[in-house]
């Protein structure tokens, strides 16, 4: 005699695996939906976490860099700053400076300066990286330190530092030079009164404080490169600089990239060191851009043509870094 489950074909327990419940109908309250969920979750936690930061760019980079631009197309003086009203002025004020006589020698002076900052930044950097390299453990750490904390330095403490030592009459540098006995006495030379040693200052300020960041960072990109290459070249009979340019500079293109945009965004933007050791003088020889957008809103008064400036300034940046970027992006696509 047969059972009922041995007489009904479909029935549940004649299948194990058809029983109810078993289907696709648990889905959305089973495994797979906590998992579809899992997902949905996993998937916002990065924007949940990118929030506030995205947050603090908008406020603190966003919106004043909007703001800059609708100022630059505003009559924006002081007038303006207790009543709160501006009037449209137009392309008026990007006319102004242009045609401004200050405007060309003042852009030819800030590349010039930027670049030589960069290029004694740079060249030094990859020199004290190439130092560290060769020294103990011991002197490597002093000198590391030594780095950190120059660069540490805020850049207003140091360009203080800076002015006392170049100081007419009690400066530590005249001191030493009158001290020497070679030159005769210089206690009472003016530094920031000359135009090449004004320059001087200021480029040796700004290439001192850059240099330990620049030095630093390809100092941890060159310990990276495996020694079986020098061992190889050394096998070969190669020189110690030729190890360097075959070796070493093409495993530091990338870092030299980035450490080289960084400098020019850095150094084309230079506002404190120049402005407390020469205040753009002596004869307009340090009077670069940040310095004259700074002149033009504050002690002139025109608010919208320093907008303008510093639009212009946004702009010209923007163009001289790009190569660099697509390159370092092209880089790193190939790398991966």
């Amino acid at each position: 005699m047969t059972s009922t489950a041995e007489r009904v074909p479909g029935s549940a327990q004649a299948e194990p695996g058809t029983r109810r419940g078993s289907t696709g109908r648990r889905g959305p309250t089973g495994p797979g939906g906590r998992a579809g969920r899992r997902s949905l979750t996993s998937s916002r936690a990065p924007l949940v976490l990118l929030a506030p930061a995205a947050l603090l760019l908008l406020a603190l980079v966003v919106y004043p860099l909007v703001r800059l631009v609708v100022i630059s197309f505003q009559d924006y003086g002081l007038r303006a700053i207790f009543t709160g009203q501006a009037g449209f002025a137009g392309f008026t004020n990007y006319t102004n400076v242009l045609t401004d006589a200050s405007f060309w020698p003042v852009i030819l002076r800030t590349v010039l300066v930027t670049g030589a900052m960069v290029i004694g930044t740079i060249g030094i950097g990859m020199a004290v990286s190439q130092l560290l390299t060769r020294l103990g453990v011991v002197m490597r750490t002093v000198v590391s330190v030594v780095l950190v904390l120059a660069w540490a330095m805020p850049n207003v403490a140091s360009s203080l530092v800076w002015q006392w030592l170049f100081q007419p009459f009690y400066g530590v540098l005249n001191w030493l030079i009158t001290q020497l006995g070679v030159f005769g006495d210089h206690t009472q030379d003016n530094w920031a009164s000359s135009p090449g040693q004004a320059l001087t200052i200021v480029l040796s300020l700004v290439i001192w404080q850059a240099v330990p960041f620049v030095a630093l960072t390809l100092y941890a990109a060159q310990s990276q490169i495996a020694p079986e290459y020098y061992e190889a070249g050394a096998l070969d009979g190669a020189s110690a600089w030729a190890m360097y340019r075959s070796i070493t500079l093409p495993a530091l293109v990338p870092t030299l990239l980035l450490v080289t945009i960084l400098s020019v965004i850095w150094d084309f933007n230079v506002f404190n060191q120049i402005w407390l050791l020469t205040k753009g003088g002596p004869e307009d020889t340090t009077l670069t851009l940040g310095i004259w957008t700074f002149v033009k809103s504050f002690v002139s008064n025109a608010y919208g043509q320093g907008a303008a400036i510093a639009v212009i300034s946004t702009l010209i940046l923007g163009a001289l870094t790009s190569y660099y970027i697509r390159r370092l992006v092209r880089s790193g696509e190939e790398d991966l």
